[in-house]
């Protein structure tokens, strides 16, 4: 944040080494006051902040590890899939703008490979399990770089890092006294590889009209399954579970689905199958000391997240239990209850969070195979460009319920927050009829006061106008919180609506009909040009993590250096508040076209009109 009070006598040296200089002295007193900054002859404080304080993982030396699920292999990657991975991506991404070192934030990403399913995936398709998971899996690995998802690691459960990693856990398990063999029978569901209790299962009519056991949760076929299994002690773990999920209620975010999980938690909590028959599963990782039986597919699967830290490995303990687990709501249960019972049982802490979403539908519709409305990621990267479906999806999807896909409201939304709105914004302050010289124009306070209702020859800022400078002002911090809650689209809607202030502002004041050559004009219509373009380089700033590229592109723009686009170095209109601007009379980058073009062609008129 800001100082309220004036930069020491020796930092005002002027000139660019100087300003630099001042301003870097701002930023560092600034993290140590309290927020906000109090407005030079201003009636009361206005405030100013560049970034979230006071969020734990921000102190210096903080790390923070942010993981998707590890995908299944037995299907091609659908939106579900990028949408789960989009969602860590740019909470990632936001943290490195807060913690600009690269050592403090790691996010992993990757592919389950073993299991039941993959087994008879497989030879269904006729390939070897081992080709089955290579192929899918690099269909996962392509789509998340062209999505631009910057992950650190990607792992995989049949690499030989994860095979150490996932028998030293059952190690210590076993010999913690928590697993027993014992003959476990019950319903078990191999499209989900799970057991599920009587009261979880239902009956449908089958192909033969017969009626069949089926998951009531999903529908998908079950079998009454008997057999010798190693065993794990959940029921040991009922009050911990609930301990946990009391002392931190935002252990499993958003609330309903920690509610979910007490819930779940006054049910019966029978122990829980860890291994299946090597005869019935063989791809997989044997049980140390016992061929007979291979480890069941969701032990292996969550031990994920510490394979990629290094675990068993001593170097691992730097980064957990700092660990956000970003996860569907359909795996709730394994990673809220079966996950942090087996971290318990091995001696660690639950992860720090665990942020849940809800899925996609597809025109009101579950997305089926049956159904053929399954929407393929990489022909809406392509159809819509990355950057804009990637803000598409993340603007849209609420992690709270079920979000709808279909191709209109995609171009509706995009043509009318990008193309029109920040792209139309960025093309008039930058056009050469409104900005001739190219420049970051002055700002001048004698026609922008300090605080409205202050008379003067060349006041000519509106009441309109003192309420946009406070919303940008304070919409990075706004911007965090939404980040912090889990609410990524609060945020883009939040960036939305100042972006509708600002084009309310610049279409309030028409600089169009300003002239440069007037010397009333000229200072207004340098000022109005001054505090658009520093609303612009705000909502560049804080667009990153979602839409990176079209975000850079908004930047260079307007000549803002790699070196200055961080949180920390986001001063919004510092001569408003009666410090220098280092980009006052900088040349803007140069011309790149229009910032993201029109999906719908049908009315490209609108592009005319924004290059006026």
């Amino acid at each position: 944040m800001r100082p309220s009070h004036a930069p020491p006598r020796r930092l005002r040296r002027r000139g660019p080494a100087g300003i630099m200089l001042r301003v870097r002295a701002l930023r560092l007193l600034g993290r140590r006051r309290a927020s906000g900054v109090s407005v030079p002859g201003s009636s009361g404080p206005r405030h100013c902040s560049s970034g979230p304080l006071g969020v734990r993982d921000d102190a210096p030396g903080a790390r923070a590890f942010f993981t998707t699920p590890i995908f299944y292999v037995n299907a091609a990657p659908h939106i579900g899939h990028l949408y789960s991975a989009l969602l860590a991506d740019a909470l990632c991404r936001h943290r490195r703008l807060r913690v600009p070192s690269a050592a403090a934030t790691r996010f992993s990403t990757g592919t389950d490979e073993h299991g039941l399913k993959i087994q008879q995936a497989a030879a269904a398709a006729g390939l070897a399990p081992a080709e089955l998971c290579d192929r899918v899996s690099a269909q996962f690995q392509q789509l998340f770089r062209e999505a631009g998802v910057s992950s650190t690691d990607f792992v995989r459960t049949t690499e030989a890092r994860h095979r150490v990693a996932v028998q030293h856990f059952w190690g210590l398990l076993e010999a913690r006294g928590l697993l027993y063999k014992g003959l476990y029978e019950g319903w078990y569901c191999a499209s989900e590889e799970c057991f599920l209790p009587e009261a979880k299962v239902t009956r449908q009519p089958g192909p033969s009209g017969d009626a069949c056991p089926v998951s009531l949760e999903s529908g998908h076929p079950v079998s009454w399954t008997k057999e010798e299994n190693y065993i794990f002690r959940l029921s040991q773990f009922r009050e911990p579970l609930r301990r946990w999920l009391r002392d931190d209620p935002q252990a499993v975010t958003p609330e309903p689905f920690r509610l979910a999980v007490l819930q779940w938690l006054e049910e019966e909590l029978p122990d829980l199958s860890v291994s299946r028959r090597s005869s019935h599963l063989h791809w997989g990782i044997p049980v140390p000391g016992d061929d007979s039986q291979t480890i069941y597919v969701w032990l292996d699967a969550l031990v994920n997240y510490l394979t990629v830290i290094g675990y068993p490995n001593a170097e691992f303990r730097a980064w957990w239990p700092a660990t956000s687990h970003i996860i569907g709501k359909d795996i709730l249960k394994f990673h809220a209850i079966y996950w942090p019972a087996l971290l318990l049982g091995a001696g660690m802490s639950p992860p720090h969070r665990i942020y849940v979403h809800s899925h996609w539908t597809v025109c009101g519709q579950k997305m089926s195979k049956s159904l053929g409305n399954v929407v393929d990621p990489k022909t809406c990267l392509d159809r819509y460009t990355v950057d804009g479906f990637r803000y598409f999806l993340l603007r849209q999807g609420v992690p709270n319920w079920d979000c709808d896909y279909y191709d209109e409201k995609v171009v509706n939304l995009l043509d009318s927050e990008l193309a029109d709105a920040l792209g139309g914004l960025l093309n008039r302050c930058t056009a050469n009829r409104i900005n001739p010289s190219g420049t970051y124009p002055v700002f001048c306070a004698n026609c922008f006061p300090p605080a409205p209702g202050v008379a003067g020859p060349s006041a000519r800022a509106q009441a309109e106008d003192y309420a946009l400078v406070n919303a940008v002002a304070t919409l990075p911090r706004q911007v965090a919180e939404h980040y912090d809650n889990f609410q990524i689209y609060k945020a883009l809607e939040a960036v939305s609506s100042c972006v509708r202030q600002t084009n309310g502002f610049v279409q309030r004041h028409a600089p169009w009909k300003l002239s440069w050559e007037s010397p009333v004009d000229a200072p207004w219509l340098g000022t109005v040009l001054h505090v658009a373009l520093e609303c612009l380089r705000v909502f560049g700033t804080l667009l990153q993590p979602v839409t990176p590229s079209l975000a850079d592109k908004l930047l260079s723009r307007l000549g803002v250096s790699a070196t200055e686009r961080g949180l920390g170095e986001l001063f919004f209109l510092p001569r408003f508040y009666g410090y220098p601007c280092p980009f006052e009379g900088r040349r803007l980058g140069p011309e790149t076209g229009l910032l993201f073009p029109r999906l719908d062609q049908s009315r490209a008129w609108l592009v005319k009109a924004h290059r006026t």
